[in-house]
């Protein structure tokens, strides 16, 4: 599916073209060892911001066009807002921009999201899932439950869009074409938040507009609203995420640990490999697998944010996952560009070619 969407304008008033469509060049990031032997690599790509957001490190392809999958919910709670989402209190607003476990809280807070425009799950045009939890989805299933919209992992933002869309009056049936009044505006402002145009728009697996952008603007956008002022709308994104990260992701997953674990941190991952994490003071992070092994995220991550500067027995909970053998630990998973590991290579390394 195509649509036309505005260019950006950046900060400076040029616009920016939309980024290039290509295979991307990426390059190996992540090692598996097992018994002292490389047994796999993961291919993908990794970009650093430097506080005044200029790139401090990359590896593989950062400028091509990708799909950041969840890691875009951020951005368009951000349009949300702007496109007239009514007001919420700072734990509904973390759900908007969720991959939630499917907890009862999770289900809570997006049925109170429904009720202000008296609303229902019916309304909902995301596809019926189970919850996305292990623990969550094994109790749904002792229940005796099925797959359903509201545990289906996205549902904060779709009830978000509805709300929305009632507020303004448009059509709530078609709130998911590309070309609703809702969709444009928020392609406007994910263009607006990356610095750049939009090269594709598809459909996400919860039945969504998926805007393609590439790795670096989606990085800056994060680090703008990571920056941004408590009384703007990307600063109350930002409030909300960082204030509640359970209800972002969920109770155990890493990217609430990791939140957790570093006060201030603004933290979104997205399904097929895709992280970004931004700190208050402009410093930020983006990280794609090519081969969408979620394995593979949170180790390279650990190892982008520890070239941000964050102290290494911090991030040692996220910088490697062990390999298992009979039941035992015979080797781990971990960044092959670590800072530690490759003291003598060239702080930034770009594709060839």
């Amino acid at each position: 599916m195509r649509a036309a969407v505005p260019t950006a304008t950046a900060r400076d008033g040029a616009t920016d073209a939309p980024p290039p469509v290509r295979t991307p060049r990426h390059v190996p990031v992540a090692e598996l060892v097992r018994g002292g032997i490389v047994e796999g690599v993961h291919h993908g790509s990794v970009v650093v911001l430097a506080a005044d957001g200029t790139v401090a490190y990359q590896l593989g392809d950062a400028e091509a066009a990708f799909y950041p999958r969840s890691a875009l919910k951020p951005l368009q709670a951000v349009g949300l807002l702007r496109a007239g989402l009514p007001p919420l209190d700072e734990a509904a607003l973390a759900l908007v921009a969720a991959s939630h476990s499917g907890d009862e809280r999770h289900l809570a807070t997006a049925r109170r999201i429904l009720r202000h425009g008296g609303l229902t799950e019916d309304d909902l045009g995301n596809v019926p899932d189970l919850p996305y939890g292990t623990a969550e989805r094994h109790a749904w299933l002792g229940r005796g439950l099925g797959p359903g919209r509201l545990a289906q992992n996205c549902s904060g933002k779709h009830a978000a869009m509805l709300l929305t869309a009632c507020a303004r009056g448009w059509p709530l049936e078609r709130y998911l074409d590309a070309g609703h009044p809702l969709q444009r505006e928020l392609a406007a402002t994910v263009a607006e938040l990356t610095g750049q145009g939009i090269a594709h728009i598809t459909v996400d697996g919860c039945g969504a507009p998926l805007f393609a952008v590439s790795l670096l603007g989606l990085t800056r956008a994060a680090a703008r609203l990571a920056t941004a002022a408590p009384d703007t709308d990307e600063g109350r994104v930002a409030d909300a995420m960082r204030t509640h990260p359970e209800l972002v992701s969920g109770r155990g997953r890493d990217v609430a640990r990791l939140v957790g674990a570093l006060p201030g941190l603004l933290a979104k991952d997205g399904f097929e490999g895709v992280q970004i994490a931004a700190l208050p003071d402009g410093r930020a992070v983006g990280v794609k697998i090519a081969d969408g092994a979620d394995r593979a995220r949170m180790p390279v991550t650990a190892a982008a944010l520890a070239r941000c500067g964050i102290d290494p027995d911090v991030l040692a909970p996220f910088a490697t996952a062990p390999v298992l053998g009979g039941g035992a630990e015979v080797g781990h998973l971990r960044a092959i560009d670590a800072p530690a590991d490759r003291p003598d290579r060239d702080r930034t390394r770009q594709p060839a070619g």
